[in-house]
This record gives structure tokens, sequence and C-alpha cells, in this order.
């Protein structure tokens, strides 16, 4: 006798993460939809489906972000929410010093980066050096769930995967994270990766004897001291002192014009506060 089970139906959840999206395509910038768009490549587009309800309605609980791990829980038809846990592989150390030395390489990168965005350019980087930011093929990712569905992903996997995506589509950092770089690590090394030889460092390199094969000379005149004008006090010679000025008004020099007004602005002759 075949037995047949009705469809279960997620328990209710009150503040859990919801979509911004209620209909269409879930992700906004391109590097989220990007990451749908490789996912739905893998041929999980059919499966992926299963989740958009789930994630639209608020059952995925909580999605955290680490160096080649997001976890997640997501409340399904059973009291306990569901443990999900979608896994990548983390760039090491000399590859992710083989991405900053070529993202600091070009200030295009680094001008968008610094300005929370993520270079639509930026997967030709990790190409180059033999990576992929993105997942790859399907083998790249492990999928795991709590859930008794033996289909992978589920639809809590699923939900998981379009509340990462409006993630990413809120800090794009995220997606570098995942792969092993946090967002001021990455930025603080690629600023150094800069300072490191700032263009026309040669030439601005200070010129001139160490100050340590100057001791004996260090008080004595370097060169000659210019000319002083003698103290005045006459108002005007501020003007006097003025290098040419090639101002006209009216056909008459700039500087004869306020002669006047400084003659009458002659200096007190008495101490005090004016």
């Amino acid at each position: 006798m075949n037995r047949f089970f009705p469809p279960s139906r997620p328990r209710a959840v009150q503040g859990g993460l919801v979509a911004r999206s209620k209909r269409g395509a879930i992700g906004q910038q391109w590097w989220s939809e990007r990451f749908v768009a490789v996912l739905e490549g893998m041929g999980m587009s059919g499966r992926l489906q299963r989740g958009r309800t789930y994630a639209r309605k608020g059952q995925v609980l909580s999605v955290d972000v680490d160096a080649g791990v997001v976890t997640a829980l997501v409340q399904g038809s059973r009291a306990r929410p569901y443990r999900v846990r979608i896994g990548i592989t983390a760039f090491g150390k000399a590859e992710w010093a083989a991405i900053e030395r070529d993202l600091a390489g070009h200030a295009w990168y680094l001008a968008r980066l610094l300005a929370g965005e993520m270079p639509e350019d930026i997967e030709e980087v990790f190409r180059g050096i033999g990576l992929s930011l993105f997942p790859a093929q399907a083998r790249d990712l492990s999928l795991d769930c709590t859930c008794p569905d033996w289909e992978v992903p589920c639809k809590h996997l699923a939900a998981t995967f379009y509340l990462l995506a409006e993630a990413f589509d809120d800090d794009p950092f995220r997606i570098l994270a995942w792969r092993g770089r946090a967002r001021e690590e990455l930025l603080d090394n690629l600023r150094a990766a800069r300072s490191d030889q700032p263009p026309g460092a040669a030439d601005s390199a200070p010129s001139g004897a160490p100050l340590e094969d100057l001791l004996d000379s260090y008080f004595s005149v370097q060169g000659r001291l210019p000319r002083t004008l003698a103290p005045s006090s006459s108002t005007t010679a501020l003007l006097d002192q003025l290098p040419p000025v090639d101002v006209t008004v009216r056909g008459r020099p700039l500087t004869e014009l306020l002669r006047p007004a400084y003659e009458r602005e002659e200096a007190p002759t008495t101490g005090g506060i004016v």
C-alpha cells in the first residue's frame, strides 16, 4: 500500500530575514546577479526556485559569511530550525598576495573598491592568476543541510543562496570575505602595496648629503641671507614692497588706486590695542 504524505508547511517566523525582491529575479547589482547566474548555470535553476518562497516569507533566521563558509539557520516545518552550511575554498596567503598585487597596480580597481563597489572586470584579475572569484562548477561548493530532504540544494539551501545574493548586493566585500579576505584587511593591504612604490618615487627621493656628514658645519651660514627692508611706520610701505601687479582699473594701476586709502590709515602713534 502506498502512503502519501501531505506537503509540509513551514512554521511561521517572527523577525526573519525577508528578501527585498517580491517577484522576479533576486539580486540587483551585477555581482549578485552573476552569483545567481553561476548557480543556475550549474543546473540548480529548478531547485533554486523552491527557495524563493522561503526567502520572501522570512524563513531564513540568520546568514553569516566567514572565510570559506556561509552558515545559516532556516525555519522549516519542524520546531528546531535547520542548520545550513555552504562551503567554498578560501584562497591562501600567497594567492591573496598575488591578487592584491595586481589590484594595487591598477588605480581603477583601487578607486572602485575604496568606493565600496566591485569593478566589473575584477574577475579578469582572478583569472589572470588561475583563480575564480565565483564558484566555477558545482564541485567547488559543499552544500549541507540538517533537513531530511535528499535533494541538493534543498529549499533551505536555496533560500540561503537568495538571501546571500542580497547580502552581496548590500556589501560586495562579503564575496571577497567568503574567499578569505576581510574588507579592512584587503583595503589596508592595497594601500600598503601602492605606497611601497608610488608613481614618481625615484624622482621625489630627497637629495643632498646625510645630516651626520654635516654636523661640523651645521651652525655655519649655508648661504647668503636676503636683504631686508628697513622698518617703516608708513602704512603705504606695504604697497611699496609688493611685486609688480599687472592690474589696472580704468587705466590706472591698482596700487595707485589703493594708496590714498592706505595713507588715511596711518599707524597709531600710541600703544594699546586698536
